[in-house]
């Protein structure tokens, strides 16, 4: 699934232009990147996980916080969530999980919703 992710933050990375830092999506990373204030809702929920199923969904969710918190400054931020939004509807695509349309992907880009 690996090479699945990297195809998904590629095509994310050409939908929305975004050209922000690279943060991957393991849990050191990702705890790595995130805001003191998220990290320790971050470790309690990774300590909660019960369900294998769930986990891909616990590190598309904090994934997209962590490059929310790197951002440095609001314009980033939003464009950052975009980026996170696109690769991960991509991913879910690739890997047989719930899609989005290529117009809703494009309408996430954009910042607007699909019609």
């Amino acid at each position: 699934m690996a090479a699945e992710w990297q195809t998904a933050v590629a095509g994310a990375r050409e939908t929305t232009g975004f050209a922000g830092k690279d943060i991957h999506r393991n849990v050191d990373a990702i705890g790595g990147a995130l805001r003191l204030d998220h990290r320790a809702g971050f470790y309690v929920e990774l300590g909660l996980l019960s369900d294998p199923e769930g986990f891909d969904a616990f590190l598309n969710h904090w994934w997209t916080q962590a490059l929310a918190d790197s951002a440095t400054d609001e314009k980033t931020r939003r464009a950052a969530i975009d980026f996170a939004d696109v690769a991960v509807s991509l991913y879910a695509r690739a890997v047989g999980g719930p899609t989005s349309t290529q117009e809703e992907i494009e309408a996430i880009a954009a910042g607007s919703e699909a019609s």
